[in-house]
């Protein structure tokens, strides 16, 4: 069989030592269809980021790069600008057959905190290759905000797979004809397309755009911040905005995505015939999300915008990027959203859970 590995089988990994950790995993860290990685105690400010190269530990590059280390014990500021590679609490010995991904888990990405995996003799970020047996790292880079972290705080996420799971155009229009994954029209090619929504009905607010100069953001601190604080809205009356060069958005999707229980999603990467901006850091989407059964009755996708070298403009309806479905090994024994944790089943436009509503 093939397909994404369950939160049941992720739970048969960690008991027959594929998936291990100092200190053990918690219950908590096991999602439907991903392990939360946590941060260790230390983090080592880096000149720039760096891929390990086959044939290389992160060890070895590290005694190349390293400027200083971080001790996160009692809590410590990652700045804004600045990288860093922080071993995490967990490890992989992963079976002949079974690869991995690795993404920034949703809140992560909404505060524009580039967090990726790196593992050694990895040529990827984010990629592990089946067999793989030996220690992960994150490689953090706030980009707009500085932000406070300590051990064991969760800012990515590890997927499993086994063998080729990932439905093709065919496949993809059957399911959506059997069980509909988008409200509207589904625009399906190489994935199923989402656009941007720059026309609400009920508002002229579209999305928030990042502050240039704000304070820290404790991690740990929930609904706690005051959004004008560190985001200034953006409105749009006729249908467009122009998005400036260098600066981060939170905007949504004009579509109501449905992930069925028996299938995951993964936000595919950035496409630059589409524009000169990037969508999405954050990139996987769980069994049920947008379920009727887990409580979501269709959730529009967060976008997570950052523009690049030319200011752009953006126009509603304008298809920025696609959703790649993989089948389920099986399906997981705990929905995204039904009794557990999930922050943004039924969403809308939503900044990270760190800000008041």
């Amino acid at each position: 069989m093939t397909g994404v590995l369950s939160s049941q089988q992720i739970k048969a990994m960690i008991a027959d030592g594929a998936l291990g950790a100092r200190p053990g995993i918690l219950p908590e860290q096991v999602q439907p269809a991903s392990l939360d990685l946590r941060l260790g105690a230390v983090a080592y400010r880096v000149r720039a980021s760096f891929l390990t190269g086959s044939g290389r530990t992160v060890a070895e590059r590290l005694a190349e790069f390293e400027m200083h280390q971080v001790d996160l014990s009692q809590g410590a500021v990652l700045e804004k600008g600045c990288v860093y590679v922080v071993p995490l609490m967990e490890s992989l010995a992963l079976p002949k057959g079974v690869q991995a991904v690795a993404n920034a888990k949703s809140s992560t990405g909404r505060l524009d905190l580039l967090t990726r995996m790196i593992t050694d003799g990895g040529v990827e970020f984010d990629r592990v290759p089946p067999g793989y047996a030996g220690p992960l790292y994150a490689e953090i880079c706030p980009r707009s905000f500085s932000v406070l972290v300590r051990p064991g705080m969760r800012l990515n996420q590890i997927r499993f797979r086994q063998g080729h799971a990932t439905l093709d155009d065919t496949a993809l229009r059957a399911l959506h004809a059997a069980s509909p994954l988008v409200d509207g029209t589904a625009v399906i090619d190489e994935g199923l397309g989402f656009s941007v929504d720059l026309r609400p009905s009920d508002s002229s607010l579209v999305g928030y755009r990042a502050k240039p100069h704000t304070g820290v953001i404790d991690l740990e601190k929930i609904a706690h911040y005051d959004p004008s604080d560190y985001w200034e809205e953006v409105h749009a009356k006729a249908g467009h905005i122009i998005l400036d060069p260098g600066a981060f958005y939170i905007l949504v999707s004009r579509e109501a995505v449905h992930i069925p229980p028996d299938y995951a999603a993964e936000m595919a990467p950035y496409v630059a015939m589409v524009g000169e901006f990037r969508v999405h850091y954050a990139g996987f989407f769980d069994p049920g999300f947008g379920h009727d059964a887990a409580g979501g009755s269709g959730s529009r996708g967060v976008l997570e915008v950052r523009c690049h070298e030319a200011p752009f403009v953006l126009e509603h309806g304008q298809v920025v990027g696609r959703l790649v479905y993989e089948k389920m090994y099986e399906i997981p024994d705990q929905l995204y959203g039904a009794g557990i944790a999930s922050n943004y089943q039924g969403q809308g436009l939503k900044l990270s859970k760190h800000f008041k509503s």
